[in-house]
């Protein structure tokens, strides 16, 4: 249940104050390229190392109801963040 509570506490953190911020910045800086996009690859790559190291980690360790819920989170999470960079 931590684990669930952490991930979602990350991809908030990600979605909402890194891309977010980032994008709301580039509001404002109009005479350089938008930073928004790759603010939001390299949470995405940041989600799907997660999703390998802590849920292959448990599926190793036999915890197979956890690691599948925590693969399936941080997926979902770099998923989020992939479609955005794409549309951005």
């Amino acid at each position: 249940m931590a684990f669930l509570v952490i991930d979602l506490m990350v991809i908030a953190y990600l979605v909402f104050i890194r891309y977010g911020m980032t994008g709301w910045a580039d509001a404002y800086d109009s005479d350089n390229p938008p930073d928004a996009p790759g603010e939001a690859l390299r949470g995405m790559w940041l989600l799907v190392g997660g999703a390998v190291v802590t849920g292959g980690g448990l599926l190793v360790l036999g915890w197979r109801i956890p690691g599948i819920v925590q693969v399936i989170v941080l997926g979902v999470g770099a998923v989020l963040l992939a479609g955005i960079a794409a549309r951005g």
